[in-house]
């Protein structure tokens, strides 16, 4: 199923299509229909690249028209293949650089490798610092990131980031479905900060707080909950859907707990072998997410639901190229 906001309309459609000279839009392989989702709200088309792979999996990219001058976007979430998503990205921004482009921004709806953001034990690497040095290395000149897993990663940058959230396109969808006794549920400590903001938009919603400790990477273990659910909707809002395995141990305690029915919201959906399985075992009423990553048909569902971010990211890219305001879109 699939619902795609609206809300936002940009006030200077002319403007931009009398200004093609200098925008101009690319999308790697990664999300091509999100990126032609863009480019229609643009009122433009995608710039013409070549992009193959050699027989020994080598990545090869070629632009197709003059772009000097220009101020370039290049749209492509680092998600599965992450490595040849993230590979590609990085010879497409320098394909723009030798291309002579005034500015390059790196649109990254889903920015892979960002949940090492830290050191939490010895001898291991920060990768999602290491991505930022790689992208910013091969030439980008700015960044636009969507609901990045923590927001100390703005601070890895050493260029312009604009970070900008999925949840305005959730809220829209939530608020058109009038879920009576409401409460937000956030599925770990980490994401109160998240889930709060999220609860002030739906009328100030009570919240709830999962308190969990996680053995080993994606495994993760329910040990309590802050706040009442007993007899309300609860919606369970995250960043993103891995394997599901928080959302699915949260779900369970809810349940115990007395929810009437639950929701899940969160704008990356990765979908990792078992999330399917989870997702559409029969406790959660409705899965929330929005296209910033593919969903193949294998991995769609019943209870599944994909908003666009389409128009969202086109107004971002609008006012970062007029020189205005992003922050102050969605207050």
């Amino acid at each position: 199923m699939s619902y795609t906001t609206l809300t936002l309309q940009s006030t200077q459609q002319q403007s931009i299509l009398s200004d093609t000279n200098r925008l101009r839009l690319f999308s790697g392989s990664a999300n091509i229909p999100l990126a032609q989702e863009v480019a229609r709200y643009l009122g433009m088309d995608l710039g013409p690249m070549i992009r193959k792979q050699f027989a020994d999996g080598e990545l090869y990219v070629q632009i197709q028209e003059s772009i000097r001058g220009a101020d370039v976007y290049l749209l492509q979430p680092c998600c599965n293949p992450v490595n040849d998503n993230l590979m590609e990205l990085m010879i497409m921004i320098d394909a723009c650089r030798r291309a002579s482009a005034r500015q390059i921004t790196a649109v990254i709806p889903y920015y892979g490798y960002a949940r090492a953001d830290r050191k939490t034990a010895g001898r291991e690497s920060i990768t999602a610092k290491l991505v930022a040095n790689l992208i910013t290395e091969a030439g980008a000149n700015r960044i636009l990131a969507m609901d990045l897993h923590s927001s100390q990663i703005q601070g890895y940058f050493d260029i312009p980031l604009d970070h900008v959230y999925g949840s305005p396109v959730i809220l829209d969808y939530l608020a058109s479905k009038n879920l009576p006794d409401l409460v937000v549920v956030s599925p770990d400590v980490g994401g109160v900060a998240r889930a709060r903001a999220f609860a002030k938009k739906l009328n100030d919603a009570p919240l709830a707080i999962i308190d969990k400790r996680r053995q080993a990477h994606n495994v993760a273990e329910v040990m309590n909950l802050i706040g009442d659910v007993k007899g309300k909707t609860a919606v369970l809002v995250d960043d993103m859907i891995d394997t599901a395995g928080t959302l699915l141990e949260g779900a369970r305690l809810l349940r115990a707990e007395g929810a009437r029915h639950i929701y899940a919201c969160a704008t990356h959906a990765v979908f990792s072998e078992p999330a399917v399985t989870r997702l559409s075992s029969g406790l959660f009423e409705e899965v929330i997410v929005t296209n910033t990553i593919p969903i193949p048909e294998a991995k769609q569902f019943e209870q599944l639901t994909v908003t666009s971010v389409a128009n969202l990211l086109g107004e971002t890219i609008w006012r970062i190229h007029e020189d205005s305001s992003v922050s102050s879109m969605f207050r």
